[in-house]
């Protein structure tokens, strides 16, 4: 935002003030306006939207105050507007009553050093260009992401967790089941933070064990053989960003101590170095694991566990969200069918009941896959009324129905759980009495 953008309202019955005022402000480079009184000015606020207003608190018809109560009542202050109270009667009362009403600053007149005037509206100036620099990045980081109402949808507690701890610099640990999107959500957190720095994902489970430390902490020339040149590990990639450790649960011992190492002080050594690297990076983990289990299995460090488990954030599965799998579905096949080229497949009221219908064990992973495996098969542009998934199925193609997939997915959750039927009905989100039914009715063993 340059300064000729940047909008100055100054209100003030004295004309002298008003004139000295718009001089020195005017050399600075804003764009300025005038009113001696605050009925005026409430008028000129309307087409003027000012970024910053310099306000006398005594002036005759509507003293400063009044202006402050009414210009906030007015829903006139969407914009964001600072105030800067100017007054020759500076009490302690007209003071903290100007600041509770959302005044930023307060200068007393007579002005008789114009830089405290320079100070005041420049340090009013940077914090709106970096509100609105803040405000850019966060669009352009959003982008490329499903809207927020479709990632929480039936999930608004965890999307108000995930604003405010966003604003701060806490660790934050994701739980949820597999599918649920606990990255995108890392990737929401990171977004919506005043960071500018990269968002940098590793996941533990896919990095072997003897790899992980220079992966994460990188390492110097010669630190191994094949070390030809020195490497920056992802905790520097992503400094003054945000880094997410998927799966930290798989994390081994060893690296788990200097891990806790990291996040305590803020620095670490590359691997074969032995220069301190200091970093300012956010650290997210994400894990489908009890971590407390592991914890009392000795496979997972208690004290690191506490320090990752600053502010946990847990992601409902699916099954217990069933009102907002209809906008989902729908939401889905727009997307996908868009990016793999295909016209937008419409689906069927019954169709989207049987989804509705299902329990989804692997989550929004699975429906994202059914959907677009389904989009991939279909013929035209409209799903038919199909009997089953997949969606739009042509004729003389296999097709997995509804029945089979949730007599799998009830399979699946007992084997999970070693035969107990308890543990089995908790996971899929069902009563073990509707669980003996399905054993029965699918002749499962």
């Amino acid at each position: 935002m340059s300064k000729e953008n940047y909008r100055v309202l100054i209100v003030d019955d004295e004309d002298s003030i008003r004139l000295l005022l718009l001089r020195v402000l005017e050399d600075e480079g804003y764009t300025i306006k005038s009113a001696s009184n605050g009925k005026d000015a409430l008028l000129v606020c309307e087409g003027f939207s000012p970024h910053l207003i310099l306000l006398d608190l005594k002036m005759p018809q509507m003293d400063g105050l009044a202006f402050m109560e009414e210009f906030r009542r007015g829903g006139l202050s969407s914009h964001e507007t600072d105030i800067i109270v100017l007054t020759a009667y500076a009490t302690v009362d007209t003071a903290v009553r100007a600041m509770k009403l959302g005044a930023m600053d307060y200068i007393s007149k007579p002005l008789d050093d114009p830089d405290v005037l320079r100070f005041a509206a420049a340090k009013a100036y940077d914090r709106r260009r970096l509100l609105i620099e803040n405000e850019a990045l966060k669009t352009e980081q959003l982008k490329g992401l499903p809207p927020l109402e479709i990632i929480f949808g039936g999930m608004e507690d965890v999307l108000a967790e995930v604003r405010a701890v966003a604003q701060t610099s806490a660790t934050v640990l994701i739980t949820g089941e597999t599918g649920t999107g606990k990255t995108l959500i890392a990737r929401v957190l990171h977004a919506l933070s005043a960071r500018s720095g990269p968002f940098v994902d590793l996941n533990c489970a896919a990095i072997p064990e003897n790899l992980m430390e220079s992966e994460l902490f990188g390492y110097e020339k010669g630190a191994f053989t094949g070390a030809m040149a020195p490497k920056r590990g992802k905790f520097e990639l992503a400094s003054g960003g945000s880094i997410l450790l998927d799966e930290v649960s798989e994390m081994s011992p060893a690296l788990q101590a200097k891990f806790l190492k990291v996040l305590e002080g803020g620095a670490f050594e590359r691997l074969g170095g032995t220069i301190t690297q200091k970093v300012d990076t956010r650290v997210i983990c994400a894990t489908n694991r009890d971590l407390q289990k592991r914890v009392a299995e000795g496979r997972f460090r208690d004290d690191l566990y506490f320090r990752l488990n600053v502010f946990p954030i847990n992601i409902p599965p699916l099954r217990t969200r069933k009102l907002h799998i209809p906008k989902l579905c729908h939401y889905l096949a727009a997307a996908i069918s868009k990016r793999i080229g295909k016209d937008t497949v419409e689906l069927s009221e019954q169709e989207v009941e049987k989804l509705a219908s299902y329990v989804w064990p692997g989550n929004v992973r699975e429906l994202q896959n059914i959907i677009e495996r389904s989009i991939i098969m279909s013929k035209g542009g409209i799903a038919a009324p199909a009997r089953a998934i997949p969606i739009g199925q042509p004729e003389g193609v296999d097709t997995l129905n509804l029945a089979e997939l949730e007599r799998r997915a009830i399979e699946d959750a007992l084997n999970r759980a070693g035969g107990i039927r308890k543990d089995a009905a908790a996971a899929l989100g069902i009563s073990l009495r509707n669980l003996q039914y399905k054993i029965k009715e699918y002749g499962l063993k």
